[in-house]
């Protein structure tokens, strides 16, 4: 892998910079690292992208894995962007892939930059670029679904966005967090209807946190759902 992004990665930035389209460096940025997964002996399964609207959106995914990123994002039909912690700009070549593919670093520990993040990735929805957020901000330790954090609901409100809930099943089985152990086997990764958050205000968005949570965890499998949460195993 390190390879790969040691010989495509620079023409690919060259390009980027001066055509400024993103599309070719994300496509194989995306491209490469699935041939590597699926060399692996991982498959992906993908169900309900017939209910991904045509506008920009917000992709609302659950985060167990390492795995579940690259999962998710090449079971979406189009480039989006992803907001993503800051420490992982500074990767040589794939930290300037991040920025010129317009992923958007965010400060976790630091409340003042994370709303300038969150404020620059709504600018950018209402321009039409779709974005995918994990609204629980770190990995699972277990599977599970956590709470939910605010910006992923925040940024639709804004922009008027609908907000897609992914459920990615499976990932955590394959490569644990904080594990570099890889294991064969099957990661599904299912679209849900989409919910309108033009309906919504700032004042409401708890009621819309909530509302995408437990959409979302209706969709896992009994074993990842909040412990506290009905069907769960």
């Amino acid at each position: 892998m390190s390879l790969y992004i040691l010989v495509v990665g620079p023409p690919l930035l060259v390009y980027t910079l001066l055509t400024r389209n993103p599309d070719p460096l994300f496509r194989a940025g995306i491209g490469g690292v699935m041939f590597f997964v699926r060399a692996a002996g991982v498959r992906v399964r993908v169900k309900g992208t017939e209910r991904i609207p045509a506008a920009a959106c917000v992709f609302a995914a659950n985060h167990t894995s390492t795995l579940d990123g690259p999962a998710i994002v090449s079971a979406i039909p189009r480039r989006i962007a992803i907001l993503l912690k800051e420490s992982l700009f500074r990767w040589p070549i794939v930290g300037q892939a991040f920025r010129l593919a317009h992923f958007i670093p965010i400060e976790r520990g630091g409340r003042d930059s994370a709303v300038a993040s969150l404020d620059k990735a709504t600018e950018e929805l209402r321009a039409g670029q779709s974005f995918l957020i994990y609204p629980e901000g770190t990995r699972s330790q277990d599977g599970r679904l956590q709470k939910f954090k605010r910006g992923a609901v925040v940024m639709a409100i804004k922009a008027g966005a609908p907000i897609v809930p992914v459920a990615c099943s499976g990932a955590h089985r394959l490569m644990k967090k904080r594990s570099l152990v890889l294991r064969s086997g099957e990661i599904l990764v299912e679209f849900l209807p989409p919910i309108d958050a033009s309906a919504y205000s700032p004042e409401t968005r708890d009621k819309l946190n909530d509302l995408v949570h437990d959409t979302l965890a209706a969709a896992l499998p009994p074993d990842q759902r909040p412990v506290e949460f009905p069907g769960a195993a």
